[in-house]
């Protein structure tokens, strides 16, 4: 990573009564970079992305953003600096076509009445840009396959011309060929020298897109790694906490009958 990232993280803690859900955690995300955020569960992955997307300030810490100090006290502020978060849950109207939900909350007006055009048009160009390929903009969201209605909600969060995407377990629950469509489109977003950070479980998935993993315990950093450079075993071992696991014993014996 060279030059100032757009967001970096330094000393950000947040506590929930007695329960210290974040301490003192790092993280920095730069233009065209693809981060992934790791961790087992209980980690503190859900309450930094929270942490980041206004929906809980932290209680210390600094966040800076291009470089110059910010607060980011609402989901509002955090999308007007430019961060975009897709959750898990999607948050799509299945009754409604791809146009309205791409448009939902911040639909095009003309005189006071809806521009369908204008928005159907916009919705054509942007799923076109990303090389999303459904079989019509005007088809309820409910007919659409996991992998596509993951990339419309994708796609709905860059309408707001964004600068740092974040994807929350974006593939859970996809099947491989949907999995596929969805990485494809973290590595255009890249492309398109958006910073993104990805919060997933598998590491298949992160080292196929990623550029750095930053791994989470306990709420604390574990460690920053190079996704092409680190296996997958040490991936685990850093979530994890112990070197001696299933997965590293399963590589050990591997490695013992290559040199037979």
């Amino acid at each position: 990573m060279t030059g100032e990232p757009v967001l970096r993280l330094r000393g950000v803690s947040k506590r929930f009564g007695a329960v210290q859900a974040l301490s003192d955690i790092d993280l920095d995300v730069a233009a065209g970079e693809v981060v992934a955020l790791v961790g087992d569960n209980g980690a503190g992955k859900s309450t930094l992305v929270k942490v980041i997307a206004g929906v809980g300030p932290p209680d210390t810490g600094e966040i800076r953003w291009e470089g110059r100090p910010v607060t980011i006290g609402s989901p509002a502020a955090a999308q007007s600096l430019g961060v975009a978060t897709v959750y898990q849950d999607l948050a799509l109207c299945d009754n409604l076509d791809v146009v309205a939900n791409l448009f939902l909350g911040r639909e095009l007006q003309r005189v006071g009445v809806l521009d369908e055009v204008a928005m159907e048009r916009r919705s054509r160009d942007l799923l076109d840009t990303l090389s999303i390929k459904i079989p019509s903009v005007r088809i309820p969201v409910a007919s659409l396959s996991g992998g596509q209605r993951q990339t419309v909600a994708i796609s709905r969060s860059l309408l707001g011309e964004p600068k740092i995407v974040i994807l929350d377990e974006p593939t859970a629950a996809l099947g491989v060929e949907q999995t596929a469509q969805v990485l494809d489109l973290v590595e255009r977003l890249r492309d398109r020298n958006l910073g993104v950070i990805l919060i997933s479980h598998n590491m298949v998935d992160v080292k196929a897109v990623a550029d750095r993993v930053a791994v989470l315990r306990l709420g604390r950093n574990n460690g920053f790694f190079d996704a092409r450079t680190t296996s997958q075993e040490q991936l685990v071992a850093a979530i994890t906490g112990a070197t001696d696991n299933a997965v590293t014993r399963r590589q050990a014996r591997g490695t013992g009958e290559a040199d037979r």
